[in-house]
């Protein structure tokens, strides 16, 4: 049971302090509210969740990382660099490719929208 009040403190740790979090739960945000305007499929929910859930693990993962880098030592270290550098590359991919498969989920449903306003 504490393993879950520990998860549970990381995940509004996560959420309280990092910028970048509150930029991904803006998207997600809106993500969802077009995902139910267009009334998107069932699997197209799936695929949108899985991203979702692929960006914010991964930039859990980089946020922790980074805690534990500066905590290590604050003076520059190429090695902590190179570590950083990675974990932050882990979320770019991650987010680049979410939203890949986002243009590819909506683009039918604005194409639609557009045609029918014609």
């Amino acid at each position: 049971m504490h393993g879950f009040v520990y998860a549970f403190r990381g995940i509004s740790d996560v959420f309280g302090h990092e910028r970048n979090m509150k930029v991904h739960i803006v998207f997600v945000l809106l993500v969802i509210i077009v995902g139910l305007l267009f009334n998107i499929k069932k699997m197209e929910w799936v695929s949108i969740l899985i991203c979702i859930s692929s960006v914010i693990c991964t930039e859990m993962a980089n946020s922790a990382i980074e805690l534990l880098s500066d905590r290590i030592t604050t003076e520059y270290d190429e090695t902590i660099k190179r570590a950083k550098d990675i974990s932050a590359g882990m979320v770019l991919i991650s987010a680049i490719i979410s939203a890949i498969i986002g243009i590819i989920i909506f683009f039918p449903y604005f194409i639609k929208l557009i045609l029918s306003c014609l």
